[in-house]
């Protein structure tokens, strides 16, 4: 056993016995791509396991954590607590980019670093734990690293998106309205991954998202944290 691997046992707080399954969770279609080995797969098929896990364990959460809260609320909550955002949020602070095999065109472009990376690979880290422990092993590992984030999203603020904050925050301090400017774009059509600049006043920030709309929102995001000077993570 590898320290590497001794190490992420740690931060996922769970112990692999199918070592195979967990390093399948960790290997993008693009690493796959340039390998000769004809048998490897890549962990799409365990991100689809995944999404549909982390729902229900979600779910659960949520149901028995506010009894007293209606079916539209729930679902708002669980919307933007699985949403591509928070999933690459939870999977930075596990340093899960940090063991994600890329192969050489996203490991130059940062990919280790993308939101749609990060969040897929953890889904498919869900989906390995679920089938490597059971479902109380899944669930445990999501209690673990989401359920602190639910309180937060009880607030008024957390159910609004990211632009739409930052558009009355700086409509009540009578600021110029943010820009938003695609500045690149990559991959395969049906895979592309936007950059966007945002720029207010003297504040710039960059989004990276599957879509226009959330690689601005992921840059409003950032703004929105430098505008309150909380920035543990050194947002660029």
């Amino acid at each position: 056993m590898t320290a590497n691997v001794e190490r992420l046992f740690k931060k996922l707080q769970y112990r692999f016995t199918d070592i195979q399954l967990m390093e399948k969770a960790l290997r993008h279609s693009s690493f796959v791509n340039e390998q000769s080995d004809g048998n490897l797969r890549d962990n799409e098929r365990l991100e689809f396991l995944g999404d549909a896990v982390l729902n229900l364990c979600v779910g659960d959460i949520l149901m028995r954590k506010y009894p007293d809260v209606n079916e539209g609320e729930l679902s708002r909550m669980r919307a933007n607590l699985v949403n591509e955002s928070q999933l690459a949020a939870v999977a930075r602070r596990i340093d899960l980019g940090d063991f994600v095999k890329l192969g050489r065109g996203e490991t130059q472009t940062n990919g280790s670093e993308k939101n749609s990376i990060l969040a897929n690979s953890f889904e498919a880290i869900i989906a390995a734990v679920y089938l490597d422990g059971g479902f109380e092993a899944a669930f445990h590992m999501v209690t673990t690293h989401l359920e602190p984030l639910m309180d937060l999203l009880r607030s008024p603020e957390a159910n609004q998106d990211h632009k739409s904050r930052l558009q009355e925050l700086v409509q009540v301090s009578r600021q110029p309205v943010p820009g938003y400017e695609v500045i690149g774009e990559s991959g395969p059509d049906h895979d592309k991954t936007f950059n966007v600049r945002l720029t207010l006043r003297d504040v710039t920030t960059k989004g990276v998202g599957r879509s226009k709309k959330l690689a601005e929102q992921d840059a409003a995001r950032k703004a929105l944290r430098k505008l309150h000077g909380d920035n543990p993570e050194g947002i660029k």
